[in-house]
């Protein structure tokens, strides 16, 4: 466990379940860190583990029934078209660390994207999660490398959601980085107390830390 857990950490955890897909490893991950963003601060290890039971009940026998049906379908019907993983997966994203100040909370949360789809579909599943979207600000960057014959470009955006100047500051900071590929979404929720510039200061860390436990964060 790390030693801020629970007050600013969640607990470690390695999910091993090779019989699990990757789009059900993802939904268990993100099902784990909206049980965490929604009770920050309290222990969630037993929440967890119903949660995990929840779905391994849920996943199994539905799995058993989908052979069933393949195999009977196998020898009835023609293949068909299905649509690509692509178009029904969204990009994995990574929860950093929750820092905390005079009561107010900044979270960062990093995904990889590649077109202004991946961003949209991140955007929207942060905020089917309900702690996220009641978050006072939730102000986001990214950097998206574009490859043609002609070379390279690089699509670039920010938003403030209220918090002035701060998604100038985060896409700024990607620039400095270098970052490629890139989205990283801050959430503040404000405490009472006004914190001045060093608002900016935990966005900024909030901003690399979820970059870099993503893996994301250029060397």
């Amino acid at each position: 466990m790390p030693e801020d857990y629970p007050s600013q950490s969640p607990a470690n955890y390695e999910l091993s379940a090779p019989w699990m897909d990757r789009q059900e490893k993802i939904a268990l991950h993100q099902a784990l860190d909206e049980i965490y963003l929604e009770n920050v601060g309290e222990c969630v290890v037993f929440q967890w583990v119903e949660k995990i039971r929840e779905v391994l009940q849920t996943i199994k026998p539905a799995k058993r029934e989908a052979n069933r049906k393949k195999d009977r379908s196998k020898s009835k019907s023609p293949p068909t078209l299905q649509p690509t993983q692509a178009e029904n997966e969204v990009p994995e994203i990574i929860h950093g660390e929750v820092i905390v100040d005079r009561k107010s909370i900044f979270q960062g949360h990093a995904a990889e994207v590649h077109s202004i789809e991946d961003v949209n579909a991140v955007l929207a599943r942060l905020k089917m999660n309900k702690k996220i979207s009641n978050a006072t600000h939730n102000m986001y960057a990214y950097r998206i490398e574009r490859k043609t014959n002609k070379g390279a470009s690089i699509l670039q955006d920010c938003d403030d959601d209220g918090e002035a100047h701060a998604g100038g500051r985060m896409l700024h900071l990607l620039q400095i980085l270098d970052q490629k590929n890139t989205l990283v979404v801050v959430s503040r929720w404000y405490g009472g107390i006004q914190l001045g510039p060093d608002r900016f200061r935990h966005i900024n860390n909030a901003t690399r830390q979820a970059i870099q436990q993503a893996g994301l964060l250029k060397k």
